[in-house]
Parts: structure tokens; C-alpha cells; sequence
């Protein structure tokens, strides 16, 4: 049995290889409904089924995105990469993840790889030093969209959220609560210097505490991210003398293991412990109790992300701004019982 190709197609729609192309492609240019109409029930008449493989030869991209995450079993990048393939797919492109495993050699492999198969655009959660990526990048005089951090060491347009102020308004809200101090469970190798939102977090947790007149000497703790070993460190800081009688985490996978160990230790939250975390992931909502935490739009990033990464710099309406290298996005409270306010 013949191919079927594009040329069988436009001569039973009536109309040209070009406008067959449009319709496929949903672009450059518009097709008129009757048009596209026509071109779409030859399509299905005749079974055509476009050779991705040559059109991406032809074209030099594809129609792949790539998406580099630290550990897409945490909760929160898993979100973030759904919300990203959505988006995608409402732009007819699809999502190839990478997980860095928080490796700077993993996350070249991946920046190596993605480029290499000359993806539409590539976006990258980083929580790495990034020089060796940054270079990478040079290398390959590739554009990259950055996604919830953006490193010193990678100067492209970035899509982050304020994590200084989140982390600082939800550390005053505790503190509204009338405890003598919130203490802060921290990332373990982040520094001031790494640009990783973990440490804004701890930055915003300073400035409510410096703010309010008191110390944060002693009462910074480091947990890794996920949530199993911060409920190995929690059990560790809640069982000693000096427990906090409140506690902000810096992610909420952190502030579900201090939930467990809470538990385990028959320490009652938030009568004994208020604690307080940072992403919203949907299952801040299902804890026992729900956890207060600190949220964003990630829909509207992963749209912003997408946007960026496939659009074209040399089309004015498709590049950012200048001056518009960095997309900062608000962030909001979700207040639930966790903190020491009432159930909604």
C-alpha cells in the first residue's frame, strides 16, 4: 500500500502542500475554519500520518521540549514537570524529563543529550553549583529557560517566584501565633551564594526574625529535602531539650517528615509544635493536620517557562524584553491547622 502523503492530501482537501503544512504545524500562518476543516477530514480520510523524523531534519528542532529536574519523585518538581507538559501540549510540543539527581554531572549529561536531539527549547530546574552547565550552555550557544532558580553562574531568563518574602511572611505569621521563636529547617549544602531558593527561604526566616527583635542564633537546622530523611533529623531534634515551639520548613517534604516524627513522638501539632512549610504540594492539603504552607501559581510559571523556551529571539513578539531577563511570580499563604489556626 502507497504512503500517504502531504501532496494526497491537500489535492482531496482542495488546497495547497503549504496550507496542509499550517494546518499540521498550527502556524505560521492562519488557515481560514472551512480550510482547516477540509484539510483535517482529508487527513482522517486518508489515514496521513506526518513524518516527524523529516521534519525535524529539514527544520533543524523538533517538536520536543526538554525539561531537566533535580528528583522528580519529590512532590513538588513532579507537579512542576506536569504542569510544564501541559503546557506543552497546548502548544503541540511534547516534554522529555531528565532527573540531575542534584549531580552537576547528570545535569550536563542531560543538557548534553536534550540539545544534542535539537529540542524546540529546554527549560532546567538547576540545584547545582551550574558552572559546568553554564559552560555547557556556552558551548552550544543554546538559549535556556530557568525554572524556580536561577544561578549566578547561568545568566538566561529565568521564571522564579518570591521565595524571600513567602518564607518571610509565613515565619511572621507564626510568630503572630505568639510563640517565643520559630525555628527554620534548612537545606544542607545551601549558601547564601548558590542563588537556591531553599536559602531564601532561610534568608526570609532571618528577616522576620531580625524584624521581630529576636535571635536566630542555634535555631537553624539542616534536613536534606525529602521528606525521609527529614524525618530522620526531626526525630533527632524533637526528642532532644530544646524542641522549637515552632518550626518553618523550607520545603514541604521536610515539613511532612517533621509531621511524621511529631506524631511518632506523640507531640501534638500544633499544640506543641507549629509547623509551617513551603510549595503547597497537593498533599499539604491531606496531612494530619493539614499543613499550613506557602503557595504559587505553577501553572502559570510552566505557561511563562514554555513560552519563553520555545519562542523565537529574533521575532519581536517572541523573545523577552529587554530588562525582561528575570519573571518574578508572587506567592500567597495557604493557611490550614498545622500553624494553630482553625480548621477552614
Amino acid at each position: 500500500m502507497a504512503k500517504v502523503t502531504r501532496d494526497d492530501v491537500a489535492r482531496l482537501a482542495g488546497t495547497s502542500t503549504a496550507v496542509v503544512s499550517y494546518v499540521i504545524n498550527n502556524g505560521p500562518r492562519p488557515v481560514a475554519p472551512g480550510t482547516r476543516e477540509r484539510v483535517l477530514a482529508a487527513i482522517k480520510e486518508l489515514g496521513y500520518r506526518p513524518d516527524r523524523v523529516a521534519q525535524a531534519m529539514a527544520s533543524q528542532r523538533t517538536d520536543l521540549i526538554g525539561l531537566i529536574v533535580p528528583d522528580a519523585r519529590q512532590a513538588f518538581f513532579a507537579e512542576m514537570a506536569h504542569a510544564v507538559e501541559q503546557a506543552a501540549a497546548e502548544r503541540g510540543k511534547m516534554v522529555l524529563v531528565g532527573n540531575s539527581d542534584y549531580l552537576d554531572e547528570r545535569e550536563v549529561h542531560y543538557l548534553r543529550a536534550f540539545l544534542g536531539m535539537r529540542v524546540s527549547g529546554l527549560i532546567l530546574i538547576s540545584q547545582g553549583p551550574s558552572e559546568h552547565a553554564a559552560a555547557e550552555i556556552d558551548a552550544w550557544d543554546a538559549r535556556v529557560v530557568l525554572l524556580h532558580r536561577r544561578p549566578d553562574a547561568i545568566d538566561d531568563v529565568a521564571v522564579v517566584l518570591d521565595d524571600v518574602g513567602g518564607a518571610r511572611s509565613v515565619t511572621r505569621h507564626l510568630l503572630d501565633h505568639g510563640h517565643a521563636y520559630v525555628a527554620c529547617l534548612g537545606g544542607v549544602d545551601s549558601t547564601p551564594e548558590s542563588g537556591d531558593p531553599v536559602t531564601d527561604h532561610v534568608t526570609g526566616w532571618r528577616q522576620a526574625m531580625t524584624e521581630a527583635g529576636l535571635s536566630t542564633e542555634g535555631r537553624l537546622f539542616k534536613a536534606p529535602y525529602n521528606r525521609y530523611d527529614a524525618y530522620r533529623v526531626a526525630l533527632e531534634l524533637l526528642a532532644g531539650p530544646d524542641r522549637p515551639p515552632a518550626l518553618v520548613c523550607a520545603t514541604d517534604d521536610q515539613a511532612i517528615g517533621v509531621l511524621r516524627a511529631a506524631r511518632e513522638l506523640r507531640i501534638d501539632v500544633p499544640g506543641e509544635l507549629a509547623v509551617a512549610g513551603f510549595d503547597d504540594v497537593k498533599e499539604a492539603a491531606l496531612t494530619d493536620p493539614p499543613l499550613t504552607t506557602v503557595g504559587s501559581d505553577r501553572e502559570a510559571m510552566a505557561r511563562a517557562a514554555v513560552d519563553l523556551a520555545i519562542g523565537d529571539p529574533s521575532d519581536n513578539g517572541g523573545g523577552p524584553a529587554p530588562g525582561d531577563r528575570l519573571r518574578q511570580f508572587p506567592v500567597h499563604m495557604r493557611i490550614r491547622r498545622s500553624c494553630g489556626c482553625p480548621a477552614d
